[in-house]
C-alpha cells in the first residue's frame, strides 16, 4: 500500500508476520536450533506463493495455534431474543449514519464494510501525517460520538454481570458491519492505543476470526490461518496475551456469507497519544460511495473475485512510489496478563506488524 510506503501489499503483509520468513530461511538453511543439526526444510512456491510446509514446521505452527488457543476466551451469553433487540439497534446506527446525523469522525466508510466509532476514534491510513506503525492518533475530545446509551444497559451490562469485564472498563466502542464478502486483513490492535483484553460480541450471523493470515489481492487471496476461531451469533470473544499482540488476527471474505456486525468494545490506554488543538486536521479523504446494502447469501466464488479495497484507492493515489520498495518496520510488542493490567513488558522477541482495526 502506497500510503505505508508498500507499493506491493504482498511486501507490507510480509512484513507483517517477520517471524515467518525468519523460520522459513532457518530451514532452508538446514539449522532449526543454531546446531545445524536441524532437518533441512522442502519448500515450493507456486504462482500464489503458498508453501509446502515439511512436518517440522507444521509443528511449528500446531504450537503457535496452541499459545492463540489459551489465550483467548469465549463466551455464550446473549439468547436469539437479546440479540435480536440489538440487532434493531444496529440497523438504527447504520439508518442513523446514513441520514448523516454523526459527527464527522464517527462514520468511517470502506467497501462491504462500515465502521461505526463511539467514544473514542483514531486516525490511521491515509488520515495520518507521518506514515507507519505506532502513528495512530486519537481525535481529540468530542470528534467522534458518545457511546449509544443502548450499547451500555443491552450490552455492557451483561458483560460486567457475566464477569467478563470489570465496572467502567469500556469507553471505545466500535460497531463493525460487514456485507457478504467484507473482510478485515490481518492487523494487530495498536498496542500504545487501546489496553487489553479486546471484547468483541458478534451479531446476524456466525463467522470465524483467523489467526496468522497473509492477504493478497488482485484477486483477492488469504494463506492457510495458524488458526481458525468460529464465532458465532450471540457470542463473546475475549483476545489477550499472545491472541491480542504476538499475532495477527482478520476476519476473510469467505466467512461472511451473510450480513454480520460485530461490536467491539475496548479501553484506551491513560498514555495513549491524541491529537492536539494544535496539529494540522488529518488528510482529507474523498467521500466514499455508499455500499449497498443485502441481506442475501453470498455467492461462493464472490470472495475470489477482484474488489476494490481501501488500499488499492492508497495505491493509486500514490503511483510514484516504486513497486519494489521495501521496510521492515517492526513494532515492539508486550505481553500482558489479566484484565485491568496497563502494565508494559516487553515480549519474547516475536516482532509484529501492526494495522489498523
Amino acid at each position: 500500500m502506497a500510503a505505508s510506503g508498500y507499493s506491493d501489499l504482498r511486501e507490507k503483509l510480509k512484513s507483517m508476520t517477520p517471524h515467518r520468513e525468519e523460520e522459513k530461511q532457518k530451514y532452508v538453511d538446514g539449522t532449526s536450533n543454531g546446531s545445524g543439526k536441524g532437518r533441512k526444510r522442502k519448500y515450493r512456491e507456486s504462482d500464489d506463493e503458498e508453501f509446502d510446509y515439511s512436518d517440522d514446521n507444521a509443528e511449528l505452527r500446531e504450537q503457535e495455534a496452541h499459545r492463540v488457543r489459551s489465550s483467548i476466551l469465549q463466551k455464550n451469553i446473549f439468547t436469539p431474543e437479546e440479540c435480536a433487540l440489538i440487532e434493531e439497534k444496529i440497523d438504527d446506527v447504520v439508518a442513523q449514519g446514513d441520514a448523516g446525523l454523526y459527527r464527522e469522525h464517527t462514520v468511517d466508510r470502506a467497501p462491504l464494510r462500515n465502521k461505526y466509532f463511539f467514544g473514542e476514534g483514531y486516525t490511521y491510513g491515509s488520515q495520518l501525517e507521518k506514515r507507519g506503525p505506532g502513528q495512530e492518533r486519537l481525535y481529540r475530545k468530542g470528534e467522534v460520538d458518545e457511546i449509544p446509551s443502548w450499547v451500555h444497559e443491552l450490552v455492557i451490562k451483561r458483560l460486567v454481570s457475566s464477569g467478563v469485564i470489570p465496572e467502567g472498563f469500556v469507553n471505545s466502542a466500535v460497531i463493525n458491519d460487514y456485507q457478504p464478502g467484507g473482510c478485515i486483513v490481518s492487523h494487530v490492535d495498536p498496542l500504545h492505543i487501546f489496553a487489553r483484553p479486546i471484547v468483541s460480541v458478534s451479531f446476524f450471523s456466525d463467522s470465524a476470526l483467523c489467526f496468522g493470515c497473509r492477504f493478497q489481492f488482485k484477486p483477492i487471496r488469504v494463506s492457510e490461518p495458524v488458526f481458525v476461531l468460529p464465532v458465532r451469533r450471540g457470542s463473546v470473544t475475549v483476545l489477550s496475551g499472545y491472541a491480542a499482540d504476538d499475532i495477527t488476527h482478520c476476519i476473510r471474505p469467505q466467512d461472511i456469507k451473510e450480513r454480520r456486525a460485530v461490536i467491539i468494545l475496548r479501553k484506551t490506554r491513560p498514555d495513549a497519544p491524541r491529537l492536539d488543538s494544535g496539529s494540522s486536521s488529518p488528510v482529507e479523504r474523498p467521500v466514499p460511495l455508499k455500499a449497498k446494502r443485502s441481506h442475501r447469501r453470498a455467492d461462493p466464488d464472490a470472495a475470489h473475485r477482484p474488489r476494490v479495497l481501501e488500499m488499492d484507492k492508497e495505491e493509486n493515489r500514490h503511483p510514484s512510489v516504486s513497486r519494489h520498495r521495501r521496510h521492515s518496520i517492526s513494532s515492539e510488542n508486550y505481553w500482558r496478563r489479566g484484565q485491568n493490567s496497563d502494565k508494559h513488558r516487553e515480549s519474547s522477541g516475536r516482532k509484529v506488524k501492526m494495522r489498523r482495526h
